[in-house]
This record gives structure tokens, sequence and C-alpha cells, in this order.
């Protein structure tokens, strides 16, 4: 079910270019995952890992592609929110409205 959650949350962020992929998720309780692919103008396949995580405390920091973690501004802290808010919202009407 994450891969489907996954690629639902990929479309929150708008179209994924051709040949590109994208994957947003929720981890667990305290981590989100973006994930994107894509190939540059010169022909280069590139990807970009981010990992949110959601401290108990609100505090949230991120690693990008094994880089040490780093603590989210407000901005963006923000957008990270409005965007778990899209993600569940469209995960329960596209994959698990009918489920019940």
């Amino acid at each position: 079910m994450i891969r489907h959650e996954a690629r639902i949350g990929g479309q929150v962020f708008g179209p994924v270019a051709p040949g590109g992929r994208r994957e947003f998720f929720c981890l667990d309780e305290h981590t989100w995952i973006w994930h994107e692919e894509w190939v540059d103008a010169s022909g280069t396949h590139r990807t970009k890992t981010t990992r949110y995580d959601v401290r108990p405390d609100g505090l949230i920091i991120k690693a990008q592609d094994g880089q040490p973690y780093q603590e989210v501004n407000p901005q963006e802290a923000v957008r990270l929110y409005e965007a778990a808010a899209e993600y569940e919202r469209r995960i329960n009407t596209e994959l698990y409205a009918f489920a019940t």
C-alpha cells in the first residue's frame, strides 16, 4: 500500500515531467520521505531524496541524500505541513475511501 500512497503523494507537488518519478509518503508517525528522479537537460539521470523527521517537540529536521540533518526554516515547515495535509486528503479519498 505504501507504494500506492507514495505515487499519490508525488502528485501533491504537481505533474511529474515525462521520464521522471516522484514519491512523497509518510514512513511512520514522525518521518516523511520525498524522493524525486529526473533527467536533466544534459541527459543525466538525477535523484534527490529528502527525509523529514518531525520531533515530538515540533522541531522538524531534514537530511538530503545522506547529508547531515539540519533544521528546516519556518516557510519549509509550513509547506511540509500543507503537503502532508494534502497527501492525507488524497490517499483517504483516492485509495482508502473504497476500503470501508
